[in-house]
């Protein structure tokens, strides 16, 4: 589970929350953006952006616990071999598919994601549009796994819809 959430006020309260259910359920937690706040609530990881993994001298990897899962965000070839400079364990690649929440990005598509996961100096997630539907037709790209936010939820219901 990654804890984006990046300028809730809340944030902290949530990881908080969330490490101590992520323990209960053997899940692991990665805090997004912020190696201190992972550090305070015990969790396994951080997730960076993009822009996060190439800013500076690196010096957050040395922050981190060797045990630690790295996971960052990328969005082409060269975002790949960046995120395996900086020390990255994993990379999140997006959008694979058309996305609610970039609606005007360009996806990758099934095609390119396979060609680019090929290619990448480290193993890869797909993200961004995939769903249950989507998710066949990356059965031939190498993918480590697939991430989503609400893809895979078979119906995303809300509080008013099941309310009365």
């Amino acid at each position: 589970m990654i804890l984006r959430h990046y300028d809730d006020p809340g944030r902290r309260d949530l990881a908080i929350a969330l490490a101590t259910l992520c323990r209960r359920r053997g899940l692991r937690l990665l805090i997004g953006a912020d190696v201190d706040l992972a550090l305070a609530v015990g969790a396994a990881g951080v997730h960076l952006r993009e822009r996060d993994a190439d800013s500076g001298d690196g010096s957050w990897r040395r922050r981190c616990r060797p045990e630690w899962l790295v996971t960052v965000a990328a969005h082409s070839a060269q975002a790949l071999v960046r995120a395996a400079r900086a020390g990255a364990d994993v990379a999140l690649l997006s959008p694979v598919f058309s996305t609610a929440s970039h609606p005007d990005v360009m996806p990758l598509g099934p095609i390119r994601f396979a060609r680019l996961a090929r290619t990448s100096p480290l193993p890869v997630y797909a993200l961004g549009g995939v769903t249950a539907a989507t998710a066949g037709r990356l059965k031939n790209a190498p993918a480590a796994g697939f991430a989503g936010i609400v893809g895979m939820i078979p119906t995303a219901r809300t509080h008013a819809d099941t309310a009365g």
